[in-house]
């Protein structure tokens, strides 16, 4: 079709991802359009802003939230809900980082493409942007007793609620600081998200002017990905939204940072449960502000030093903030940050004392004066850009579609002026540097100047505070307090009056006919399965994996004593950081580095057959010219890893055990979910012990105890002990890769991994025949000023005729009562249900949530309105939709035939998954009322609540802590 709205700028074919990168730009307003053009059905957009708030009252967070409550051609209260139930989409989202705003979605579907592109398109520029909607997704003012003005005001909102959850994680409070101090001048001084105390000062009209002021073509960034002709997307993008637009001269560019000219210094605290000691709780990070990331070959050199510097264990500044006694670990921020215009690089240590942080700032200056002093071998540089190509052609995608995560890394470069080439390809910039790093001095001089002799270094100390929680509640509850005592009756009136009309337009039934939708005609018939080729102990199989290679040996878990089984984990994470043979654990991790681009071993469990199937899994991946060297590597690991390397042990200790702490809190809704389920059957009994909030608990005991090296060598003889018993399994290799010769590097892999095992061998059974039945009434109490909820049922298992019509019962319940009363009513940031078709746990849940009592109340009252109320086949519909989005969902080549190879494993075949997402089709109204009445009908049933130990304790719940 030919489309003269826009002109191409140019076109560029980028071998290394087998991309065309096409680049146009809108004749009138100028907006860009950057199409990466390739045969992918799974089809991206993305519209992106520059953002740059300039305080920290959260308004381009709370914006994109509001703009998808609404707009100009559908008038209803959440298209973007709603949207996700009437589509099959494989992405649907919105971001808002520290300067820009986006809004991607991916599809297969071509009807469906187009369906949520005018959706999309007509959210960001024409958003209806009510008061209702920014005092419900913002912030407001309520009564705690919504018609009683003498009752306690409190303030309500869904980013106000979700700021405070994000604030009380120790990753975003270090974060925050960090940027707060680099940036003293530029937007990165602010808190794009929110900061809870900033954002009630916010306006509706402050948010209404940043929409006018920054969402105009000429300062946005339309961005596709996949097999669709670019040209039919720009004539949407010209008939929806370019052609009501003139060009505006917008300068909303981050200027370069004023720099300092002597480091500086910085303290700040965060808060810590009063059951914790003080001592060893502090974070201490230096951090050098560096060069704009537009700027391609000086990029790639902060991420060659980078990488040198702190990469691996063998990276000489990671060794020595691993081997200081001065911390627990390296700092979660030790790297590369290039999410800024202006990148930066940071180091240190937490689990330090902060009165010791100068040490730490000289331990981290000498050790660079060494590294520049002494060089570092060039095999460690030859490493570095080693890494950052296999970086450049992995084709990734369980997460986050592939396209999405090449048009992202776009997207920051470009906003600020930069080439999409340059953040794309790395070929030309690589092949630079190869020729630059012979010089021995390459590195030596990168320390030089962009560390040691670069006057903008932040040296920043973290401490905790015991009293700092309280404070902040206090504060909160004096300001809220103040402003109580001075409301006329007319405030009164008003608030009284915009909660009422609130809570009224949130019950409202909108009529969602307006909004475009898929129907099940539209689905497609049949699902296509990757075919793997069954070799005599060799499993082979050929995604497209541009030029790389997924080599993994694959063991049957033999029986295992109960100890076993718990230390079983600690083997996973251990055994490829350690030394191996006659290398130690720093040769062997610069051994991976050079010729890998990654090891790591896991455990998997299913149930099967009445108990539980087990495999172990070591894997790699690298590039096809080191297939054999990978191949050697992950022998070497199987037969000859050790356990002897005390010190070594201790490190990776306290690193994991910092690691699953500070993730409790994003992902508290699965911990809380897995404490409630964890009677329902053997399955669920297994993750609680081994992956659950009692697993984090149990490991802080035992990294207690392997602080003493005897502890420590007779726990590294247990694990040494436990792969013995895994060498003698029988296994499995599987090689999984493009390449013609495939076959011949799985022949040698299999050569030379060959080894004698026991073939009768007796294969894993839960270790425990019986599990707990006892009703779970539980609470967890962490470190944060909101709850994560939860509340499970035992039901069937995925075998089970009823377990399809769990899966449609979880959205149904979700779409048409959970959202509304747990998200927009309870000002929570997420809720929902759940189903595990392992453990035949079904779940309710909520996320950030600023209620307790009231938000199980809603769990329950969601299966009274199921049962008591008629349903119409659209809201059917929509819940049967979403599973078969998520049961069609793409991952990423060679992840869909590491499950092909998993299904057959649990003797699952295609027309098992075929015959169940069949079954989905066919769920009926009937059937979610049925297994309703039959399996959730008593609310008296498990419950977990994660959250601040006082409210737990008041609530009537059980507690238990870390």
């Amino acid at each position: 079709m030919t489309q003269q709205t826009f002109t191409k700028v140019k076109e560029t074919f980028i071998p290394s991802l087998n991309i065309t990168l096409q680049e146009y730009e809108h004749n009138v307003t100028k907006a860009k359009h950057i199409h990466l053009a390739n045969d992918d059905s799974n089809n991206v957009f993305l519209v992106g802003f520059l953002t740059v708030p300039e305080d920290s009252t959260g308004v381009a967070h709370i914006l994109e939230h509001t703009a998808l409550c609404g707009s100009e051609n559908y008038p209803v209260r959440d298209p973007f809900f709603m949207m996700i139930r009437r589509s099959l989409n494989t992405f649907m989202n919105a971001f808002t980082s520290s300067d820009w705003t986006a809004y991607p979605f991916a599809s297969q579907n071509k009807k469906d493409f187009y369906n949520l592109l005018d959706v999309y398109l007509d959210a960001a520029f024409f958003p209806q942007l009510e008061y209702l909607d920014f005092l419900q997704e913002g912030h407001r003012l309520e009564f705690s007793e919504i018609d009683n003005p003498e009752s306690e005001l409190v303030y309500k909102g869904v980013v106000f609620n979700e700021m405070k959850g994000a604030m009380s994680s120790i990753g975003s409070i270090l974060y925050q600081e960090l940027t707060k101090a680099l940036f003293p001048t530029t937007t990165y001084h602010n808190n794009s998200g929110g900061d809870p105390e900033d954002i009630p000062n916010l306006t509706h009209e402050a948010l209404v002017n940043f929409h006018k002021k920054h969402y105009h073509p000429s300062n946005s960034v339309f961005m596709t990905y996949g097999n669709m002709d670019p040209l039919e997307h720009q004539a949407v993008f010209e008939e929806k939204v370019l052609s009501k637009f003139d060009y505006q001269d917008f300068d909303f560019s981050v200027k370069d940072e004023k720099r300092y000219t002597e480091p500086q210094k910085f303290t700040a605290t965060y808060p810590l449960p009063v059951d914790e000691p003080l001592e060893k709780q502090s974070h201490v990070i230096n951090s050098w502000l560096l060069n704009p990331i537009m700027d391609a070959d000086e990029l790639m050199r902060a991420r060659i030093l980078s990488s040198v510097l702190v990469d691996n264990a063998s990276s000489p500044l990671r060794l020595a903030l691993e081997t200081s006694d001065l911390g627990t670990a390296p700092s979660i921020f030790c790297g590369l940050e290039e999410g800024t215009r202006e990148a930066f690089f940071s180091c240190g240590l937490e689990g330090a004392n902060g009165d010791e942080s100068e040490k730490i700032n000289q331990l981290i200056v000498d050790t660079l004066i060494q590294v520049r002093d002494e060089g570092v071998p060039q095999e460690s540089i030859e490493a570095a850009l080693h890494q950052l190509e296999l970086a450049s052609r992995e084709i990734s995608g369980d997460r986050y579609p592939y396209g999405l995560r090449l048009i992202v890394d776009t997207l920051t470069p470009v906003l600020h002026g930069g080439e999409a080439y340059d953040a794309l390809s790395f070929d030309e910039s690589l092949k630079k540097m190869r020729e630059e790093i012979q010089d021995r001095n390459f590195i030596p001089n990168l320390i030089d100047r962009l560390l040691l002799n670069n006057p903008h270094r932040v040296m920043l100390t973290v401490n905790p505070s015991h009293t700092l929680a309280d404070e902040r509640v206090a504060k909160e509850k004096a300001r809220l307090a103040e402003i109580q005592s001075s409301l006329t009756e007319a405030d009164k009136e008003k608030i009284i009056r915009e909660a009422k009309a609130l809570q009224a337009r949130q019950s409202q039934i909108d009529d969602d006919s307006i909004l475009p939708m898929v129907t099940r005609e539209d689905i497609p018939k049949k699902l296509t399965f990757p075919e793997l080729n069954y070799q005599e102990g060799v499993v082979l199989g050929s995604p497209t994996t541009n030029g790389m290679t997924y080599q993994s040996i694959v063991v049957d878990l033999p029986a295992l004593t109960e100890e076993e089984m718990v230390i079983l984990p600690f083997l996973d994470a251990f055994i490829t950081e350690m030394g191996a043979g006659s290398r130690s654990y720093l040769e062997q991790q610069a051994r991976i580095s050079a010729v890998t681009g990654g090891v790591s071993a896991r455990t998997m469990y299913q149930p099967y057959d009445g108990d539980i199937r087990g495999y172990w899994v070591l894997s790699g991946k690298a590039l096809l010219d080191h297939s054999d060297a990978l191949a050697s590597l992950l022998r070497d690991i199987f037969f000859d890893a050790r356990f002897d390397e005390v010190k070594r042990m201790q490190e990776i200790m306290a690193q994991i055990k910092v690691g699953r702490e500070q993730g409790i809190v994003s992902n508290g809704h699965s911990y809380a979910m897995g404490v409630a389920s964890q009677n329902i059957s053997l399955i669920s009994q297994l993750e609680q012990r081994l992956s659950g909030m009692q697993s984090i608990k149990d490991f802080r005991e035992i990294e207690k105890r392997m602080k003493d090296d005897t502890e420590c060598r007779a726990f590294g003889e247990k694990l040494a002990a436990l792969l013995t018993k895994l060498q003698q399994s029988p296994y499995e290799i599987i090689v999984l890769n493009d390449s013609e010769q495939i076959e011949k590097i799985g022949q040698d892999f299999a050569a030379v991994m060959a080894h004698n095992v026991t073939e009768d061998v007796t294969r894993f059974s839960a270790p425990f025949s019986e599990h707990s039945e006892e009703k779970v009434y539980l609470g967890w109490a962490i470190n944060a000023p909101v709850f994560y909820c939860a509340k499970s049922y035992k039901t069937v298992t995925r075998d089970h005729q009823d377990s399809p019509v769990f899966q449609v019962l979880t959205g149904f319940l979700r779409n048409g009562y959970l959202h509304r009363a747990i998200r927009e009513q309870g000002g929570a940031y997420g809720g929902g249900a759940n189903y595990n078709a392992s453990s035949g746990a079904f779940n309710f849940f909520s996320y950030r949530d600023p209620r307790l009592e009231e938000t199980l109340a809603d769990f329950d009252a969601s299966i009274v309105w199921l049962l008591e109320n008629e349903h119409d086949e659209q809201q059917l519909e929509e819940a049967i939709l979403g599973v078969i989005s998520a049961i069609d969902r793409p991952k990423a080549p060679a992840s869909e035939y590491g499950d092909r190879y998993f299904m057959a494993k649990y003797d699952r075949t295609p027309e098992d998954l075929e015959q169940y997402r069949a079954a989905v089709l066919n769920v009926t109204i009937d059937d979610l009322k049925r297994v309703a009445r039959e399996y959730l009908a008593n609310p008296d049933t498990h419950t977990a609540v994660l959250g601040p130990k006082a409210a737990l304790e008041a609530a009537g719940f059980e507690v238990k802590q870390l």
